[in-house]
Formats: C-alpha cells, sequence, structure tokens
C-alpha cells in the first residue's frame, strides 16, 4: 500500500512539475517522513524510473507524454500567432481603405506616409531559437522540445558547455545533442560517453 500511495504521489508531482526529481526532491515532494514511507519511494523508484547521470530519475512514459504535449502546445501557439498576424494585416488593411475613401483627389492626410502593400505589420512576433551552425533543423527542433520538458532553458552557455564538452569528446554539436535525448539527459559531459565506440562520421555507435 506504500508503495502504491508512493508511486501515484510521484507520478503525479512529475506531471504537475513537467520535470523529474533528484532523490531527495522525490523525497519532499510526496512528503515521505517515515522509515518505511522512504524505504516505498526508494523501492518505486528503482523498480519504475531510470537513474541518469546527473543524479535525476526519469520515467519513459511520463517523458514521451510531456514532449507530445509541449509539441501539440508548440503548434497551437504558431497557429494563434499566424491567426493574430493576420488579423492585424486585414485591420491595416481595413484601416488603408477608409483613407484612400475619405481623401481629396490631389490631397494627402496630414503627417501620413506613403503605405505600400509589402509595409511589414509594426508588432513583430518574436521567432524562435535559430539552430546553430552545423546542426541540422529536425535535431534542433527535437532538442529544444526535450530541453522544455525537462524545464531546462536553452541559453548561449548552456549551448557553449555543449560545445566544449562535444569537442572533448570528439564528436559534432548535433552528436552531443542527438546523444543528450537519446539518453534522456539534461546535459552533456564527454566522460559519459568516453567508454562507447564511435562510428566513422562521429556519431556515437552507443546511441543508435
Amino acid at each position: 500500500m506504500l508503495q502504491h500511495g508512493s508511486y501515484t504521489l510521484l507520478m503525479d508531482a512529475c506531471y504537475d512539475r513537467e520535470r523529474f526529481p533528484t532523490m531527495e526532491e522525490a523525497i519532499e515532494w510526496t512528503w515521505a517522513s517515515s522509515k518505511e514511507e522512504i524505504e516505498a519511494l526508494e523501492f518505486v523508484l528503482k523498480k519504475f524510473f531510470t537513474l541518469e547521470k546527473d543524479g535525476t530519475y526519469t520515467q519513459a512514459r511520463v517523458l514521451e507524454e510531456l514532449l507530445d504535449y509541449h509539441s501539440k502546445a508548440d503548434k497551437n501557439k504558431q497557429i494563434a500567432i499566424e491567426r493574430e498576424t493576420k488579423r492585424r494585416e486585414k485591420s491595416t488593411s481595413r484601416a488603408r481603405s477608409v483613407n484612400d475613401s475619405t481623401r481629396f483627389d490631389n490631397e494627402s492626410p496630414p503627417n501620413q506616409e506613403p503605405v505600400t502593400s509589402n509595409q511589414e505589420p509594426r508588432t513583430k512576433i518574436k521567432t524562435e531559437l535559430q539552430a546553430p551552425n552545423g546542426v541540422c533543423l529536425s535535431v534542433w527542433t527535437d532538442f529544444m522540445k526535450f530541453r522544455k520538458a525537462l524545464k531546462a532553458p536553452i541559453t548561449e552557455t548552456a549551448i557553449n558547455g555543449f560545445k566544449r564538452e562535444a569537442a572533448k569528446a570528439g564528436i559534432s554539436l548535433e552528436d552531443s545533442f542527438r546523444t543528450s535525448i537519446e539518453n534522456n539527459w539534461r546535459g552533456f559531459k564527454a566522460e559519459w560517453v568516453k567508454d562507447q565506440p564511435r562510428a566513422t562520421n562521429g556519431i556515437l555507435a552507443g546511441a543508435i
């Protein structure tokens, strides 16, 4: 009964926080306090979760569902952005039509700059981060979704860390991203793959 309760509380906590815990965080999230409760929680972590090299315990089903959720959320967000952009463009065109219809033949509205049909909307939509050089779009897209599911921001410092460790491991930055995703690693260290064989194109054979 304690094990069942630990499993349920821990799964709910992972979905709610959209990330995975260390042992200490798992104890905190489930409010385990007695020796028996902590032992039940440790049993659940060892049986149903995978201990990663960064000390977190991941669960394949939860990760898959979080990635799917964020993928759909990103798609819906993009649709909303496109819809709002079109709405603003229509509003701008309608305003131009009204101004044109009330204008005298040889008179321009005061302080009005000429408006062209290909003028950019005044509101600029924030674009996604660009893929680093040498990283294909599909791997970069998967990497962004993976980091988002783990609530790990993609910063210049984080990318530089991947570049540094990839160079130490003798692989490309793209391969370090791919290896991180395939192994559910929050980060990437050269020492984590030092014993794995490499294919001739630089991709870690053990990660395929």
